[in-house]
């Protein structure tokens, strides 16, 4: 069976992940330490063995050293002109439920021992985008996601697994002309901001209802135009947070990379801040890098990799709990021109970007196991995050 190959590949990987979440007598409420770092495979153009697409690209990032997976549940072999997940399509699969729990590829690389998924979740049963949701869509895109997180629940309880549910970037599907001077088409707000209450309200009641430990679920949103809003104007920060209770925020913050990164990233990531409405029940920041990168067709290789290296230490500096490069495969161009948002472009070629998050994997696994050697837990996250800071400068 390929998930039972899948599994005793990864044996060693999760013996090496295993201390990290059973250090403490409250097992079983504390949350797994994580590295914080990350990165994603999303619709990337090429792949290079007989795997399916998803599954190289998820033993590559295990490989990697990586605690955090981050891809998009898709029901289709192709990703507009790129691959996608599988190379055929799964069969009679109409649910994220049944995409997760059936499909070989899907199955197996959620049963791998990542501590970390970020998902992209669009129920396959709704019409229609977030900014044309209708009420006529509300049951569907509530059962759907509901019973997603059921399974997630249930399935994965007691490994320690957080998953993050959530979507891309959000200001682009409020402005489907993708023109920023332009506001939002009519109804699209009050849409986006329904679409987001009942995503979150699924995932609040699946937690409700079903018994669960050592298991953790999140929704999610993110926005991507917010530099140009600080001062005021229509977007998905400043419109859209402050109406809904959502449990984090992810930035793709390619608008705060293009100056000066680290006084444009803080000032950016404090104002999505200051709209989040509270949420106790959340400790430490809720902001996260969801993505930035520095592709290849502007910047060579050691520039991606400094300017990289300077995203993450802002990003730790700041507090932010997840810092996710965008990412694996280039999903942009074509073979002649090629986007660049890549750790290894189309000729199977490691970056230098590649080797800065091995290393730094490297020595966090190292750095948390000293700690613990020492002490009998794992360092204070804002310890490790300092700690990280340190080293990354020191690249």
């Amino acid at each position: 069976m390929l998930i039972n190959r899948v599994c005793l590949r990864y044996f060693s990987f999760f013996l090496l992940f295993g201390f990290l979440s059973s250090h403490a007598d409250d097992a079983a409420k504390t949350q797994p330490f994580h590295f914080i770092l990350g990165t994603q495979a999303i619709g990337g153009r090429y792949h290079f063995s007989q795997e399916t697409p998803l599954l190289e690209s998820a033993r590559l990032i295990a490989e990697l050293g990586s605690d955090v997976m981050k891809f998009s549940i898709s029901s289709k072999a192709s990703f507009g002109k790129s691959q996608a997940n599988v190379i055929t399509d799964p069969k009679g699969l109409k649910t994220l439920t049944e995409i997760a729990n059936q499909d070989p590829t899907h199955r197996a690389v959620l049963d791998m021992p990542f501590t970390q998924f970020f998902i992209w979740a669009y129920p396959l049963t709704t019409h229609g985008s977030a900014g044309t949701f209708k009420n006529a869509d509300y049951d569907l895109e509530y059962r759907e996601m509901y019973d997603f997180s059921v399974h997630l629940l249930r399935t994965y309880n007691g490994t320690g697994k957080r998953f993050f549910l959530g979507h891309w970037e959000g200001d682009w599907h409020l402005r489907p002309h993708f023109d920023p001077k332009k506001g939002f088409p009519e109804h699209y707000g009050e849409n986006f901001v329904a679409w987001l209450k009942v995503r979150q309200k699924a995932l609040d009641d699946a937690k409700r209802d079903t018994p669960h430990e050592q298991v953790w679920l999140w929704h999610y949103t993110e926005v991507n135009l917010v530099t140009p809003f600080i001062k005021g104007g229509q977007c998905l920060t400043n419109d859209i947070l402050p109406k809904v209770d959502i449990d984090y925020v992810s930035y793709s913050c390619y608008d705060s990379l293009q100056q000066e990164i680290r006084d444009d990233l803080f000032a950016a990531l404090n104002h999505i801040e200051s709209k989040l409405k509270p949420k106790p029940s959340i400790s430490g920041k809720r902001v996260f890098i969801g993505e930035y990168g520095f592709p290849a067709r502007r910047y060579s290789p050691e520039e991606q990799n400094q300017k990289s290296i300077e995203t993450m230490i802002a990003g730790l500096e700041w507090g932010c709990p997840f810092v996710l490069y965008w990412e694996l495969y280039d999903n942009e161009g074509t073979a002649e021109k090629p986007g660049g948002f890549w750790l290894i472009n189309e000729k199977n070629e490691k970056q230098p970007i590649w080797e800065t998050h091995r290393r730094y994997y490297e020595w966090a696994r190292k750095s948390v196991s000293e700690t613990q050697a020492k002490t009998g837990k794992p360092p204070a996250i804002d310890t490790f995050r300092k700690d990280a800071v340190r080293y990354l400068k020191d690249l």
